[in-house]
């Protein structure tokens, strides 16, 4: 069998596809491994000189990581820029194959993989927008609660925070010892979404001033803990850029 030049794979919880291609462009082998099965089997394959191409989707930069500590070129490409390739239904072996196309496109653009630390900034930031989300939809639906029983709720959270302890206290406005009970639960639900995100706050503050490009980022006008963090999980080596504005088109910005 013909020597391997490119193998794009699509990844999956369970089962991943594999799709290899010649020199030529020509597909030469095609597989359906397990979980447990497929990079063992990948590597006795592959020789080194092999691209690998994956989505960059959940798991990807885990095993662009294994690979590249084998010693082997891997490239992560973003999904909508694979979809133009997958050639009629959508499915497994399509999609690998799709990949394998699209990685060799000469103007394909890449997305760097990223490193360990990256994605525990990445998942600190990810868990703190979803507490922030969490503690807004458990402000509206105190408001709308206490708004049936004839209470106006401020709109400022630190109003709301400071306007619930005096109506659990207020014997005179019309609540009902039920709903008292309700209501202190929650205020503690609240409490609760504002610890955590204060908890990593913390963190990230942390992660700002011991990380050494994020400590840089911050001499910058305008930008704190929290941008210079998030600017270091999504960018990392900022020297694959020639300048700024590639930077910024690689995050969607598009300069006026």
């Amino acid at each position: 069998m013909n020597k391997l030049s490119r193998v794009g794979i699509d990844l999956a919880k369970n089962i991943f596809q594999l799709h290899g291609v010649d020199r030529h462009g020509k597909a030469v082998w095609r597989r359906r491994l397990t979980r447990d099965k497929w990079l063992k089997v990948l590597l006795g394959k592959v020789e080194p000189g092999c691209e690998i191409g994956m989505e960059a989707c959940a798991g990807a930069h885990h095993w662009a990581r294994q690979l590249q500590a084998k010693g082997f070129t891997v490239r992560l490409i973003a999904p909508q820029f694979v979809k133009p390739y997958v050639k009629s239904n959508k499915n497994d072996a399509n999609d690998a194959e799709a990949v394998c196309e699209a990685m060799s496109r000469p103007s394909m653009r890449f997305v760097a993989i990223k490193t360990v630390g990256q994605q525990d900034i990445q998942a600190i930031h990810r868990v703190r927008s979803e507490l922030i989300g969490q503690r807004t939809s458990k402000a509206n639906q105190l408001r709308g609660l206490v708004a049936e029983y004839g209470l106006v709720a401020p709109q400022q959270l630190a109003r709301l925070r400071a306007a619930v302890p005096v109506w659990l206290e207020d014997a005179e406005n019309g609540l009902t010892s039920r709903f008292r009970e309700l209501l202190n639960g929650l205020w503690d639900d609240l409490k609760t979404l504002d610890r955590r995100v204060a908890e990593l706050d913390r963190e990230i503050d942390v992660i700002a001033q011991s990380d050494p490009v994020a400590k840089r980022l911050q001499q910058l006008r305008g930008v704190g803990p929290m941008v210079a963090t998030a600017l270091v999980a999504t960018v990392g080596n900022a020297e694959q850029f020639a300048n700024g504005r590639q930077m910024a088109a690689s995050l969607g910005l598009t300069p006026k």
